[in-house]
């Protein structure tokens, strides 16, 4: 049976410092500086009024009784539900009632809106500048460079995101090229960013929001957001909740666990 050739590749060592190293390094210097530069960017939190935060509590407060009702009675459950059943439909909990049923006010002609906006441009832009004017430096410089091989055999599927920038087909997938490791530093240096910055660091609200790991508090009441609406709609997954507990034959199943 004829053995498949082995692959050899004459790359310069030096490659491996002069491109690897200082692309790390320029990364890490970045994240720093970007995180120092979201930190004075950014505008103190504007403090929420009795209504606002009334309205808000109230639906989250909604949404953890549909979520853990579970862990309460039928009797509890069933006052709660029907407590906030009733609060919802009526309004009870807006900030403004006498607005019930009318469009959401436009976002652009509230302050607080747009004072929010710019906060969240200003954080975005911080993060896209510095990944550009980098992305743009790499391409201009180490574009085209095959720079380590990784001691761990891959399969074909992970050519494109190891080997970006070099026009191979023939070559070992283990092969890693310069462009393909800065976007690997993108991703991967979040544990460094954490043990040099803390976790709460610019890198990693930037992971957060790459992420998207859910619906999150600021885009649930973000603008232009009609909060009758979401009152309603809380109000119907209330309703057909099928209520069942974990307390329901505990005196029989502990019992059983006795007898036994």
């Amino acid at each position: 049976m004829a053995q498949v050739p082995v692959q050899t590749i004459h790359r310069d060592p030096q490659l491996f410092y002069w491109i690897l190293f200082p692309i790390t390094i320029v990364m890490i210097l970045t994240g720093i500086l970007r995180h120092y530069a979201t930190v004075l960017m950014a505008s103190a939190p504007k403090k929420l009024d009795q209504k606002t935060t009334r309205e808000q509590r109230s639906l989250l407060h909604g949404m953890q009784v549909r979520s853990s009702f579970h862990a309460l009675s039928k009797r509890s459950f069933n006052s709660r539900r029907d407590a906030l059943i009733t609060a919802y439909e009526s309004g009870a909990y807006l900030k403004d009632p006498e607005r019930k049923g009318q469009p959401p006010a436009n976002p652009m002609t509230d302050p607080s809106s747009m004072e929010g906006m710019m906060g969240m441009m200003k954080n975005q832009m911080a993060m896209i500048i510095p990944n550009t004017l980098i992305m743009s430096w790499i391409n201009a410089f180490f574009s085209g460079y095959v720079i380590m091989k990784l001691p761990f055999p891959l399969t074909i599927k992970f050519k494109s995101m190891l080997q970006a920038g070099v026009a191979t087909k023939d070559m070992d997938p283990r092969w890693m090229s310069s462009i393909s490791w800065y976007f690997l530093c993108i991703f991967g240096l979040q544990s460094v960013f954490n043990f040099i910055l803390g976790n709460d660091n610019a890198a990693s609200q930037m992971a957060q929001q790459m992420g998207q790991m859910g619906p999150q508090t600021a885009q649930m009441f973000g603008p232009g957001v009609d909060p009758n609406k979401q009152f309603l709609a809380e109000a119907e997954n209330i309703a057909v909740v099928d209520h069942y507990s974990v307390l329901d034959g505990v005196e029989d199943r502990l019992l059983e666990g006795i007898r036994v």
